[in-house]
């Protein structure tokens, strides 16, 4: 599996922590993240992740920034993306069975490394469910 992870400068230890993870279980992680903590704007950062989510050349994409809500925004922008913003595993599975989210949005100073390692594979490891969400995700979309 493939996967895009870009960061602002809150949350760099956090892509840190993540990428290590990932790769140990042998993901291919393209890093777009600042890889110090002097402050950068994140939508820098962001964007590449969002694009390489729409043109499909990885599997998903993992954003994270302070309250995670400027990423998330940011990704969400991109047409074909649905970002989540997630901080609890609970709410990451949610995203995934019922909105087939293919970012995960992490907010860094509101959970921690280990949380944010847990809600990062509870998302890869969880299928949407299709059904009677898959009508509602049809209709996220917005046809200029």
């Amino acid at each position: 599996m493939k996967i895009s992870i870009g960061n602002d400068h809150a949350g760099t230890e956090y892509k840190f922590a993540i990428v290590k993870h990932l790769e140990a279980k042998g993901y291919v992680v393209n890093n777009y993240g600042t890889d110090t903590a002097d402050s950068v704007d994140y939508p820098d950062f962001i964007h590449p992740v969002a694009t390489d989510v729409t043109n499909k050349s990885v599997d998903f994409g993992i954003i994270i920034c302070g309250s995670g809500n400027g990423a998330n925004m940011t990704a969400n922008k991109h047409q074909a993306v649905r970002s989540a913003l997630c901080w609890t595993k609970e709410i990451t599975v949610l995203a995934r069975q019922h909105n087939d989210a293919n970012i995960l949005s992490i907010p860094a100073r509101y959970t921690a490394v280990q949380q944010a390692i847990e809600m990062v594979d509870a998302f890869l490891d969880t299928a949407f469910e299709g059904g009677r969400h898959q009508n509602r995700v049809n209709k996220i979309p917005v046809s200029c």
